[in-house]
This record gives C-alpha cells, sequence and structure tokens, in this order.
C-alpha cells in the first residue's frame, strides 16, 4: 500500500518539478530583459485564471487540447506510440467543417451531432490505417503515423485550395459553417461554448475506460510487458486496433469540435503551431496519461496561451517568453527527477560500504 502512494507522489513530482523548472530558468530570462519575473508571473495568473472572463477563455482553448491528451495517453499507455493525433483532429475538423456549410439547413442539434459524429468516423479511418499495418505487417506506428500526418495535411490543402474554396475570400479556406453548426458561447464576454461541456463527459467516460473497465485493464498490461500480456490469454492485435480506434475518434471530436466553436472554416492554420494534436503530447505527459492529470495539464498549459497576450499588454515581455516555457517544460519532462526505485536508506548503505 506504502509503495503504491510513494509511486504516485514520485508521479506527481516528476510532473511538478519540470513546471517549476522551466519558470524558474524563464524567470531569469525575464529578469536579463530587465523585468521583475513575479510581477509577469502574476499577470499571467491573474489573467488566464483569476479571471472570470479569463478563466472562461481558458477553459475554451482547454477543450480540444484534453480530448488529444487523452487521444494521446490511451495508446502511449500501451506501449502504441501514435503520432498522428493531430492527422486525425485535421481529418476531424475539415469534415465538419464541410458538413457543417453543406448540411447548414438542418436543425442546430442534428447538425452538431452529424457533425460531430463524421468527425470521429474520419478520425477512426485515419487511426485505422496505422493500426492495421501495425498489427498485419509490424510496421513501425511512430513511423507510419508521423508520416502520415504530412501527406494528409497536403491532401487537404489542395482539397481546400480546389474542390472546397471558399472563391468568397481572398486567401484558402473552406466555406464558413451555417449558424445551427456553430456552438453558441455561453457568456458573452467569453469564448467559452456547450462543446466545453461535451468534452467533460468525454473525459468521464474515459476515466471509467480507462481506471474501471477490461480495456483499462489491458492496456495497462499491455504498457509493462505485451509478451505477459500475450501470455496472459490478451489478444494483442485487438486491442492495439481499439485503442488506435478510441484515439482517433477523440482526436476527431477534437478537430470537429475545434471546427464548430471557434475556427468555423478549415485554413491552413486551422489547428496553429505546433498543432493541437502536439500540444496533447506535451499535456498527456504533463498528467501521466491520467484522465484527471490530463484535465489539470491542459488546463495549465491553457492558462499559458491565454495569458501570454496579457503578458505583452501588460508588461515590457515578449510573448514568445511563454514559447520558451513551454519548450522547456517539454525538455524537463526528458529528465526522471525522482526515480520510482529511489531509496534514501539504500543510497546511504552504498556510501557506508564504499
Amino acid at each position: 500500500m506504502n509503495s503504491t502512494i510513494n509511486s504516485k507522489i514520485i508521479k506527481i513530482m516528476n510532473c511538478i518539478l519540470p513546471v517549476l523548472m522551466a519558470f524558474f530558468v524563464g524567470g531569469i530570462v525575464i529578469a536579463a530583459i530587465g523585468e521583475n519575473p513575479f510581477e509577469v508571473y502574476w499577470v499571467l495568473i491573474s489573467k488566464a485564471l483569476l479571471s472570470l472572463t479569463g478563466f472562461q477563455n481558458t477553459l475554451h482553448y482547454a477543450g480540444p487540447m484534453i480530448l488529444t491528451g487523452l487521444a494521446i495517453a490511451i495508446t502511449f499507455k500501451a506501449n502504441i506510440y501514435n503520432m498522428g493525433v493531430e492527422g486525425s483532429l485535421l481529418a476531424g475538423g475539415f469534415v465538419a467543417g464541410i458538413l457543417g456549410a453543406q448540411l447548414a439547413g438542418i436543425p442546430a442539434i442534428p447538425l452538431k451531432f452529424i457533425c460531430l459524429a463524421a468527425a470521429a468516423i474520419f478520425g477512426m479511418v485515419y487511426a485505422l490505417i496505422s493500426a492495421l499495418l501495425k498489427v498485419k505487417f509490424r510496421a513501425n506506428e511512430m513511423v507510419i503515423t508521423m508520416m502520415m500526418n504530412y501527406a494528409l495535411a497536403k491532401v487537404l490543402e489542395y482539397l481546400a485550395t480546389t474542390v472546397f474554396r471558399d472563391t468568397g475570400n481572398g486567401y484558402v479556406c473552406t466555406p464558413i459553417v451555417g449558424d445551427n453548426a456553430m456552438f453558441a458561447r455561453i457568456f458573452s464576454k467569453s469564448r467559452l461554448t456547450l462543446f466545453f461541456v461535451i468534452v467533460i463527459l468525454v473525459l468521464v467516460i474515459m476515466f471509467i475506460v480507462m481506471k474501471k473497465s477490461r480495456l483499462g485493464y489491458e492496456v495497462t498490461a499491455m504498457g509493462k510487458n505485451f509478451e505477459f500480456a500475450e501470455a496472459t490469454g490478451m489478444h494483442v492485435g485487438k486491442t492495439i486496433i481499439k485503442i488506435m480506434l478510441i484515439s482517433g475518434a477523440l482526436a476527431g471530436i477534437a478537430g470537429g469540435g475545434w471546427m464548430l466553436e471557434d475556427q468555423y472554416r478549415y485554413t491552413l492554420t486551422f489547428s496553429a503551431n505546433p498543432g493541437l494534436g502536439w500540444d496533447g503530447m506535451l499535456i498527456a505527459l504533463l498528467g501521466s496519461h491520467d484522465p484527471i492529470g490530463i484535465l489539470i495539464a491542459a488546463i495549465f498549459y491553457a492558462a499559458l496561451k491565454t495569458g501570454a497576450d496579457s503578458i505583452n499588454m501588460y508588461a515590457n515581455v515578449p510573448k514568445e517568453i511563454i514559447s520558451l516555457i513551454q519548450a522547456l517544460i517539454v525538455l524537463f519532462l526528458a529528465v526522471k527527477f525522482i526515480h520510482e526505485k529511489f531509496s534514501f536508506r539504500r543510497s546511504a548503505k552504498k556510501v557506508k560500504e564504499a
């Protein structure tokens, strides 16, 4: 019992320490610019988390990242390195945008359901290709999914430029989705929509799947040892396909929701830079592949994005400092500051024997 508690504490510390280290190094850079790091960080926290409108905007940006974080977590926890979450998100967003524009006359609730369902299906189909190549031909899923992202981006760029282009605009984009397809804002002063409620429902479902279901047990078993999982009678191939389909559906819904609540049309910068799918990878790592941890990590990460503009407005510090902090978090996450097998008593004994 104590070892389980200690293991959880160590995991939490290995997530908190990289953040603290990143902010510490970021503070040194801010001080070198000639600004007070504490004042800059206070602007970041107060505008993104302590302000009611700012916190609502933070939740708005956290929504799709929660879903992409879950999409990454369920595969990475099984030692399946699915780098195609960004692709599933783009596919889901694109099809949701096209249907939202073409079926604009359908009533609001059915239209939103159709768009999100189609986004999930296209995200699943995209993920299924990699899953079948992994299971049937033992292909390296990391290479396949990463290369497919670039291929899909080019295909969608072609479709947005030619077949589905909105010729009334001076830049490359698809037609704007109809009003019935859009998620209306809950509050007039913030960007938060009812899509966040859907995100929380999905989060609860995924918590049950990952923590209480047989599939969750199989994912954990695969993550610890593939051979052991097969020895216990588990059909690893089928499980890989299942979790890849779930991952694709989650990312597809994230893309569809982002389209219907924020972007409203597909552009070449739909997922921004580096992309909501790639953001999900950092969030999954920061949240230790745990649904609750992912929720907290996504809100924290979204707060950095929300607060970046405030830093630029209220302090003489470029908002790129946030990009630096995000990069440092990724760097420090690669370091295990506290190992689970670490023991002060064991270390002291070795020193004494020496």
